[in-house]
């Protein structure tokens, strides 16, 4: 004699197979919305792939699911009783791979995106001191400018506000942007005229331009209510070029205050004429909002740390 817990291999009383899960994804999300229509919608599939799906589940469990009645459907108390399991199911599958995404997100390399002049004038020599302070952050730096996305990799961006951006993304203030025309300090007596608020640009001055800032001097001018006449000189290709030759001698070029703070500090480069607030600022970019205690807010509070010192603190500087 066999015992009745005992059957045929392929019996149904011994079927533990789960039915696949695409039709239970269908199932959950009808019994959730009472609409097929709608349920397709959420799972972009058509009204009918979801009808199917769920009719070939009510075939293989052989009971009906839903009571059909014109354009919503009901649970029968079989599909309660499956809806209160798959639904539970889900649940946990969502909260293991949330965890899961949360870990990497932890302990994976960061990429953080910054323009590049910035990059290489401020951020760069101040960096050491981050890493010092937490060991366990592991941040990738790469240089990048003007409007970016999420979708490319980046996980963090810091730009100027001088563009559009997508109205889901976050944006922190770290600075306002400060520009002064800045040049070697033995060359200040010879293209500097006046003294004081007085002082301005004498007619031998030899203008530095950049392509990625190309109103620069003429903004300048506009903030600090001078005439000038700048459209000479030489033009670089990018911002951090133009510094450069300021710094070889070559002439005067506008710098932004935190780009060229510490050559001024170094006593590399002067700025006579202060330096004005153009009406921008840089922001730290984030995808999401910044979670309290989290790696990106500390990153976020280093950098306005770091960003505290004012123009006015430096000697011989002004601002407006």
């Amino acid at each position: 004699m066999f015992s009745d817990k005992v059957g045929e291999s392929n019996s149904l009383l011994n079927d533990s197979r789960l039915p696949s899960l695409l039709a239970l994804r269908c199932f959950e999300a009808a019994a959730r919305l009472e609409h097929f229509s709608r349920a397709a919608d959420e799972l972009h599939l058509t009204h009918g792939a979801v009808s199917r799906a769920v009719r070939l589940l009510e075939d293989e469990l052989g009971v009906a699911l839903f009571e059909r009645r014109s354009r919503r459907v009901h649970l029968t108390s079989a599909g309660r009783t499956l809806a209160q399991a798959v639904t539970g199911g889900f649940n946990l599958m969502r909260n293991a791979v949330s965890e899961l995404r949360a870990s990497a997100q932890r302990e994976r390399r960061w990429v953080l995106s910054c323009e590049p002049t910035l990059l290489m004038r401020w951020l760069i020599p101040r960096w050491p001191d981050f890493q010092a302070r937490h060991p366990e952050i592991d941040v990738h730096l790469v240089a990048g400018g003007g409007p970016f996305s999420f979708a490319n990799g980046i996980d963090l961006a810091i730009r100027r506000d001088d563009f559009v951006w997508p109205s889901n993304y976050h944006s922190h203030a770290l600075f306002a942007e400060r520009v002064g025309p800045v040049c070697r300090p033995d060359k200040v007596t010879t293209w500097c005229t006046g003294k004081g608020s007085k002082a301005t640009l004498g007619p031998n001055a030899y203008f530095l331009h950049t392509r990625t800032r190309p109103d620069a001097w003429k903004n300048w001018a506009t903030a600090t209510n001078r005439t000038l006449a700048v459209e000479t000189g030489q033009s670089f290709e990018h911002f951090y070029f133009s510094l450069q030759a300021a710094v070889a001698g070559l002439g005067v070029a506008i710098g932004s205050w935190h780009m060229v703070r510490d050559d001024l500090d170094n006593g590399v480069l002067a700025a006579p004429w202060g330096f004005v607030e153009d009406g921008s600022h840089y922001c730290l970019f984030s995808p999401n909002s910044l979670c309290d205690h989290s790696p990106q807010a500390s990153l976020l509070e280093w950098l306005k740390e770091m960003a505290k010192k004012h123009p006015s603190e430096m000697p011989g500087q002004v601002t407006r």
